[in-house]
């Protein structure tokens, strides 16, 4: 098939609604394991004054243990074929959730719940072939698209699925992602066909190695990933840690429902709030409206400390996690743009590393700081943020291209 051919309308609309599809339904699982788990640790017989500790425990483990493999997953993409990467993340799922569902104890269940790291990796593939698809002129067009279905998804599918929780329990939900995920495999596999010819024949080392090397020799990247970790550390904080502030402030027999509800409320208000922010960065620059939306998330991140109900509360969360989103969307344009154009390709395959590594040390640092008081995660939050931007100042002074 021709370049042309390829780049088609029709063949990059089509590919590019079957990435947003699977992002939207792996975040979609993965926002009511974040919102739930908390609530189903105590069936699992943990007491309750320990289910914040196991609740940052298990987030921070599930989150670092794929963490070591992300530079092979690019490499055997490179050295064979992106499909099965790919298709591989949603195998990765479809475990994971089964080896939940039949977990008759904690430890099972933590086990389960760290295979879903072994899916790292699958985004940046998505997104380089996308960028070999669409036409030029709307590649920007295919990465906003693709890049805020997982956002959504990670907030509906905690809204949605809320009352199935409160009647059926975890176990429900989690059967019905394994059919999702089955459909998503299928889908992948019958309705993506590869085109990407591999040109290296390096040994999967070597190949891996040369991935991070790319990254470590640029002053800009480097300082780059380590800010965007800060950045995202916060935000994962507290999005782990948000299910038990809401069943603390929460009185009712529903606990499900009501975090569905206000956690669906930060994706509704990411809906509103992204198109708006890259908007304006469209127009003022990329780096400039960064900047400026992680300043204002420092000043938001203390009122849901404040918050007197679930209302307020409920108003507060909404609020930040829009801006935050819209800020994570901008992140991978000024990461593409820091990148050599003849590398893009595997700088982008970290390219949700950030939020990765934020999940893994957010909860980590919450698993202490919530020993006081629940609510501790939002200005811990704030101060994570705040040393974020001062390492982002310091990428931007950078020049973009390796050293």
């Amino acid at each position: 098939m021709t370049s042309q051919e390829s780049r088609s309308p029709a063949s990059w609309v089509r590919l590019l609604a079957l990435f947003s599809a699977a992002g939207f339904i792996e975040s979609f699982f993965f926002g009511q394991l974040n919102a739930f788990v908390p609530l189903y640790l105590p069936r699992l017989g943990i007491a309750g004054d320990q289910v914040a500790v196991w609740t940052g425990a298990i987030a921070s483990v599930s989150g670092a243990i794929g963490i070591p493999f992300l530079p092979f997953w690019g490499a055997l993409a490179d050295r064979y074929s992106r499909q099965p990467i790919i298709v591989r993340s949603f195998v990765a799922h479809l475990v994971s959730a089964l080896t939940m569902l039949l977990a008759g104890n904690i430890w099972v269940f933590a086990i389960g719940r760290s295979v879903v790291s072994l899916a790292l990796g699958n985004s940046g593939l998505m997104m380089t072939t996308l960028s070999e698809r669409a036409p030029q002129n709307r590649v920007g067009l295919a990465f906003s698209i693709m890049n805020a279905a997982p956002p959504l998804g990670a907030f509906l599918g905690p809204l949605v699925s809320g009352p199935a929780m409160d009647a059926w329990g975890l176990s429900a939900l989690l059967l019905a992602d394994v059919i999702l995920m089955l459909l998503v495999i299928v889908a992948l596999t019958v309705g993506y066909r590869d085109r990407f010819l591999a040109k290296r024949s390096a040994p999967l080392v070597t190949m891996a190695v040369e991935s991070v090397r790319l990254i470590w020799r640029s002053a800009r990247l480097r300082a780059l990933f380590v800010a965007l970790f800060l950045l995202f550390a916060g935000w994962m904080l507290a999005f782990t840690y948000a299910p038990l502030v809401i069943t603390a402030l929460y009185s009712g027999d529903e606990p499900g429902t009501a975090v569905g509800v206000i956690l669906g409320l930060g994706g509704l208000a990411a809906l509103v709030l992204s198109p708006i922010v890259g908007a304006l960065a469209d127009r003022f620059g990329h780096w400039r409206v960064l900047f400026a939306g992680a300043a204002v998330a420092v000043l938001l991140w203390p009122l849901p400390w404040l918050a007197s109900g679930l209302v307020s509360f409920g108003i507060s969360w909404a609020l930040i996690n829009g801006l935050v989103s819209a800020v994570f969307a901008i992140s991978f344009t000024v990461l593409s743009s820091s990148a050599p154009s003849e590398a893009r390709g595997r700088v982008m395959s970290f390219a949700y590393l950030p939020v990765n590594v934020g999940f893994m040390m957010g909860p980590a640092i919450g698993s202490v700081v919530t020993r006081g008081s629940i609510f501790a995660i939002f200005p811990t939050a704030a101060v994570l943020t705040a040393l974020g931007i001062a390492v982002l100042w310091l990428a931007a002074r950078q020049p973009a291209e390796p050293v």
